[in-house]
């Protein structure tokens, strides 16, 4: 018989990082799920990609089961690393603060094309563009 779903929940948790302090315990707390247990799980699921946010969608379960999918890291987490800087621009149209070049813009598109509501790569790469313009990082033509 298939377990009857309670609830999902949807967390951004840094990578490896996952602790019962505040996004986690109280959202898996509410539900009556193993706290300990997801994050024993999710922390071993992420150990390779330490330093980036994850984001995760955990399914309840009425017995209080759980599973969990992870999901790719944001594309402004992304596009941060792949121009080498520590936060977007305050005034994206003034102030520019990295550069990308084509082929970076599509290793990010590439990364996010699962999680996009798009499966052609153009269209991914301009999404991405546009993440990147509104964070303030230019893209080389």
């Amino acid at each position: 018989m298939a377990k009857e779903l309670k609830t999902k929940i949807k967390l951004q948790i840094p990578a490896g990082k996952a602790t019962p302090t505040p996004p986690v315990g109280p959202a898996l707390g509410q539900h009556g799920v193993n706290i300990g247990q997801f994050i024993t799980q999710f922390n071993e699921a992420t150990k390779d990609r330490l330093g980036m946010i994850i984001p995760v969608e955990i399914s309840v379960y009425t017995d209080r089961s759980f599973e969990f999918v992870l999901k790719t890291p944001p594309a402004s987490d992304l596009l941060r690393k792949a121009a080498g800087i520590l936060k977007g621009s305050g005034v994206p149209n003034k102030n520019k603060v990295g550069k990308l070049t084509k082929v970076q813009l599509e290793e990010v598109a590439k990364a996010k094309l699962g999680d996009l509501n798009t499966d052609n790569l153009e269209s991914a790469k301009r999404i991405i563009a546009g993440t990147a313009k509104n964070m303030g990082i230019e893209v080389e033509e």
